[in-house]
């Protein structure tokens, strides 16, 4: 049993859908969580303890929030609190962050994850909102020559 969870109904007092442009990522991503056959969320069901937040609404602020690099649950949460697509696309709910890991450590969501991202991006890239030659830099750091201790002085490199 989930919690109800519907996108097409509107929100009062604020619709978010009003406040995202016409061309934001909230959009690719919700039209390709829904695409995902409904099979693949049947092992999400529990029949005891509170409704469960709908797994197309974690998946959804999961890629979304991957998409600029946020990977911390806690920020996540974070974004559900102050991004309009983010509150849009989980329809005014807020997980929280135990929740979110929670739902992204589960074997099944792991799976699902890894078949959406190669998916995604082939979306994206027929679309042509990225580019298909992209080169994505992992943030590693490179310990360089260059500081202030690494000179050496012309006369003891004479002697």
């Amino acid at each position: 049993m989930f919690k109800y969870y519907n996108v097409n109904q509107v929100v009062l007092p604020l619709d978010f859908e009003m406040k995202l442009q016409e061309n934001d990522i909230a959009y690719t991503v919700h039209e390709f969580i829904e695409q995902i056959p409904e099979e693949a969320f049947t092992g999400f069901i529990r029949q005891t303890g509170c409704p469960a937040y709908h797994p197309r609404m974690m998946m959804k602020i999961i890629l979304c929030a991957y998409t600029p690099s946020v990977f911390s649950g806690r920020k996540i949460e974070a974004l559900l609190k102050d991004s309009v697509r983010m509150m849009w696309l989980a329809q005014g709910y807020e997980p929280s962050y135990r929740t979110i890991n929670r739902f992204r450590v589960n074997p099944e969501v792991n799976e699902l994850l890894r078949q959406c991202f190669v998916q995604f991006r082939c979306q994206l890239v027929e679309k042509e909102l990225i580019d298909a030659e992209a080169i994505f830099i992992d943030g590693t750091k490179i310990e360089a020559n260059a500081n202030k201790f690494t000179f050496v002085w012309r006369k003891s490199i004479e002697r």
